[in-house]
C-alpha cells in the first residue's frame, strides 16, 4: 500500500467480539501495527454477548473475516461454533483468536503466553512460585494452565460459585492429571471462603485477578476485600487494564507490592494473534512507544 490511510477493495478485515467493548485498546494497537508493516488490514470491535454470538459468527464466516478477537463473555461459548481448535485452546477449553483458512474457522489461544510474557517483561519468573488465581472464565483458563505448564509449583484457584465452577475444576484436573512433564499442583476453592483464599494469600509468591472485577461498572470493586490480606513480597498482578491500576492494585502498591496491570498480557497476546492473521511478527516496540506501554 502506498496510501497507508487507505481502505479499498482488497482490504482484509479482522474484528472484535466481546461486550462490555468501548474500552478496548485493540483496535487502535492493531490498526496501528497493520500500518506500520505496511498491511492491508483493518481492525474493527463490535459489541456481541452470548445471545448474538452465534448469527456472528455466521455472518464472520459468510463475510469471509480473515479473523477475529473473542473476548468476554465469549470465549468459552464459541468453542462448538469453530471448526477446528489448537492443541493450546483444546487443553483451556477457551479461543480468544479465530483465523479463517480457506473457509476453516481454527481457534487459537494466546491468553496465556501472553499473560506471561507480560510477567517476564517486568521481571517475574513463574518457575517454582506458587499462585493464587482468581477466576475460572477464558483468560483465567488460559494462565493457569500456562503457567503450569511453564514451571508453577502451586496454582490454587478460586472461583465464585457460579456456572464457570465445573470449569474450575475442569482446569484442575488438566493440571493435575492430563498435561505431561508437569510437576504443579492445583486445587479448586470457592471465591465466598474468605478465611481460605486468605490463608492462600498468605502462602503464595504471585496473586493474579483473572476476572472482570476492575474494570467497567466494577471499578471500585475488588475480590480481596482489604490492603492487610496483603504483603510486600507478594506479586500482584490483574487481567484488567483500564483503568491502568485497579482498586486491587491500588491496594497491593499501598503496602509495596510489585504490581503489573493487564497491559502486557493484551500487548503480547495481540502480538501472537497479529502472527496468526498475518504471517508476520507486530512492531512490538513501536507499539509500546506509540501507545505509552
Amino acid at each position: 500500500m502506498t496510501d497507508l490511510g487507505r481502505i479499498d477493495g482488497r482490504t482484509k478485515l479482522i474484528g472484535l467480539t466481546a461486550t462490555p467493548i468501548g474500552h478496548s485498546l485493540s483496535p487502535a494497537m492493531h490498526n496501528m501495527a497493520f500500518r506500520k508493516s505496511d498491511l492491508n488490514y483493518v481492525y474493527m470491535a463490535f459489541e456481541v454477548g452470548n445471545q448474538q454470538l452465534a448469527n456472528v459468527v455466521t455472518g464472520f464466516r459468510a463475510l469471509n473475516l480473515r479473523g477475529w478477537n473473542v473476548s468476554m463473555p465469549n470465549k468459552t461459548k464459541i468453542l462448538p461454533l469453530l471448526d477446528e481448535l489448537s492443541p493450546a485452546a483444546q487443553f483451556a477449553g477457551a479461543v480468544n483468536t479465530v483465523v479463517n483458512e480457506n473457509g476453516k474457522l481454527i481457534g487459537h489461544i494466546t491468553d496465556g503466553t501472553g499473560y506471561l510474557r507480560g510477567l517476564k517483561e517486568n521481571g517475574v519468573d513463574i518457575k517454582g512460585k506458587k499462585i493464587t488465581l482468581l477466576g475460572a472464565g477464558g483468560a483465567a483458563t488460559a494462565i493457569g494452565i500456562q503457567c503450569a505448564i511453564d514451571g508453577a509449583s502451586e496454582i490454587h484457584i478460586f472461583n465464585a460459585n457460579d456456572a464457570f465452577q465445573d470449569r474450575a475444576k475442569k482446569n484442575a484436573d488438566i493440571i493435575n492429571n492430563e498435561i505431561e512433564n508437569i510437576n504443579c499442583k492445583a486445587t479448586v476453592n470457592k471465591l465466598e471462603d474468605l478465611e481460605l483464599l486468605k490463608e492462600s494469600i498468605k502462602n503464595s509468591d504471585i496473586l493474579t485477578n483473572a476476572t472482570g472485577v476492575g474494570m467497567k461498572p466494577l471499578e471500585n470493586q475488588s475480590l480481596v476485600p482489604d490492603a492487610s490480606w496483603l504483603r510486600p513480597e507478594l506479586i500482584v498482578s490483574d487481567v484488567v487494564y483500564i483503568p491502568r491500576k485497579t482498586k486491587l492494585l491500588e491496594m497491593a502498591e499501598s503496602v509495596g507490592c510489585k504490581t503489573i496491570n493487564g497491559l502486557g498480557m493484551m500487548l503480547w497476546q495481540g502480538a501472537a494473534a497479529f502472527e496468526i492473521w498475518t504471517g508476520y511478527e507486530m512492531p512490538v516496540e513501536y507499539v509500546k512507544e506509540q501507545m505509552n506501554l
